[in-house]
C-alpha cells in the first residue's frame, strides 16, 4: 500500500528570524520580479528586508520603483522622498520623483526635480526633462 498522503509544507521561517543573507536574496529576487514585470511581488519581497533594513537606501529605491510600476504613486512619491533625504544629490530618485509628479498631474512639483536631476548629472534624458529653456 502506497502513502497518497501530500507532503507536509516547507518550514517557513518565524517573523523577524531572516538572516542578512536571505535579504540579499530577497533584495535580488525583487529586481528580478520588477525587471519581469511583477512590481507588487518585487514591493511584497522589499516590504521585509525595509523592515530589517530601514535605513537600506537602495532597498527604498528599489520598493519606489517598484510602486511606481505598479501606478502606486503616492506610495512611490513618499519613499523617493526618503531616498532624497537620506541622499539629496541622487539624480535618478529626482528624476525617478519627477516622473512620479508629472504622472500625478503635479507638474510644477515635476519639473523642480527634472531640473535638480539636470543640474546633478547633465545626462540627455534629465537634461531633455528638464526643458531649460521654458
Amino acid at each position: 500500500m502506497s502513502d497518497t498522503t501530500p507532503p507536509p509544507p516547507p518550514p517557513t521561517r518565524p517573523s523577524g528570524s531572516a538572516s542578512p543573507e536571505t535579504h540579499v536574496i530577497d533584495y535580488r529576487a525583487a529586481e528580478h520580479l520588477l525587471a519581469a514585470r511583477d512590481p507588487r511581488g518585487a514591493v511584497k519581497l522589499l516590504d521585509s528586508v525595509i523592515a530589517a533594513h530601514p535605513e537600506n537606501t537602495a532597498a527604498r529605491l528599489l520598493r519606489a520603483r517598484a510602486f511606481f510600476a505598479a501606478a502606486q504613486l503616492r506610495p512611490a512619491a513618499l519613499e523617493f522622498e526618503l531616498v532624497l533625504e537620506r541622499e539629496p544629490d541622487n539624480a535618478f530618485a529626482h528624476f525617478a520623483l519627477a516622473r512620479t509628479h508629472e504622472r500625478s498631474g503635479r507638474p510644477d512639483q515635476a519639473r523642480r526635480h527634472f531640473r535638480l536631476a539636470a543640474a546633478l548629472d547633465p545626462q540627455p534624458e534629465y537634461l531633455e526633462a528638464a526643458r531649460f529653456e521654458d
